[in-house]
């Protein structure tokens, strides 16, 4: 199993956390690890997590974190994980 991150979620989850840890650096870890240790076991609940209101593909998924939802592609029959990207949920789903 292999978990890969695009570059437009490093892009987002940079712009998330640089605001928590200007406030408290140890929240901003605090959510990171957090996050990882969803991330690290993503491969054992794939196929819980419903498919993605931000793509019609079932191979895609989002996984829901806190006020965040994680975009995340099952490719090579669920060998590879892809990050696609992180969102701020709003009040309103689609």
């Amino acid at each position: 199993m292999e978990i890969l991150c695009s570059k437009l979620y490093e892009e987002q989850l940079k712009k998330i956390l640089e605001p928590l840890t200007v406030d408290d650096i140890a929240v901003a870890k605090k959510v990171k690890m957090y996050l990882d240790t969803l991330i690290i076991n993503i491969h054992t609940k794939a196929k819980k997590y419903k498919k993605s209101i931000f793509f019609d593909d079932e191979n895609i998924k989002d996984l829901e974190f806190e006020n965040y939802t994680v975009s995340f592609c099952i490719e090579d029959d669920g060998n590879l994980f892809v990050l696609l990207g992180i969102v701020k949920k709003s009040r309103k789903q689609f």
